[in-house]
């Protein structure tokens, strides 16, 4: 485990001396719960049709597939008009697409800022990697079933697919958001344990909360 995540004494403003451990005292325990429909079944669609034209992008390139994300903020693809949109922070974005080949190594990180999204939140797998490893299958490092550690909405295929095929991909998920089967979020807390056995599995150092939220 790394120094500053070790339990240690420290001592206040008043020269009182206390104990703190960091993934205990600076993140909250509490695992992630499922969100049921609030709102009558008119009122839920019609959140679920703006959900699906607000789709914002956390901007967090994996892998290879994120250069296939920089044209489509061109004026030849022009995503804007779909409501898509780039966001620098997970707290500010919905969607986050795993771009490429993933690794043990970017799991970690992946998983950190997956947790701190809002929900409803969605995964898209871009590349065949996602599915199946692509290349890169008898890698010792690469994750070969993406599914395996987060809930994916949808798939595109491809090595690498190209912008159109995002697009399309896009607007797959809106159908799918639209017809309030975009669930990843309950569906990864309903099989929160499942999920967290999958990346501890792989990830051996791990030194972070079970849940960042």
């Amino acid at each position: 485990m790394r120094e500053e995540l070790k339990v240690r004494k420290v001592k206040g403003p008043d020269g009182v001396e206390f104990e703190v451990e960091p993934l205990r005292d600076y993140y909250c325990e509490a695992a992630p719960t499922v969100q049921p429909a609030a709102y009558t079944t008119i009122i839920e669609k019609f959140f679920n049709w703006a959900r699906s034209e607000s789709l914002w992008i956390l901007g967090f390139g994996t892998g290879c597939g994120a250069i296939e994300m920089r044209p489509l903020m061109t004026p030849r693809f022009d995503a804007y008009r779909y409501g898509v949109q780039w966001r620098p922070t997970p707290r500010q974005s919905n969607l986050f697409i795993i771009s490429g080949y993933l690794s043990t190594k970017t799991l970690k990180r992946v998983i950190r800022s997956y947790e701190q999204m809002q929900n409803p939140k969605y995964v898209m797998g871009l590349g065949s990697c996602t599915i199946n490893g692509g290349m890169y299958w008898d890698s010792y490092n690469t994750i070969k079933r993406l599914d395996h550690y987060l809930p994916v909405d949808v798939y595109v295929a491809g090595c690498m697919p190209r912008p159109e095929s995002l697009l399309s991909g896009f607007e797959g998920l809106k159908k799918i958001i639209r017809a309030g089967k975009g669930e990843g979020a309950n569906q990864y807390a309903e099989d929160f344990d499942w999920y967290k056995a999958n990346q501890k599995s792989v990830i051996k150092d791990w030194d972070m909360p079970d849940y960042n939220w």
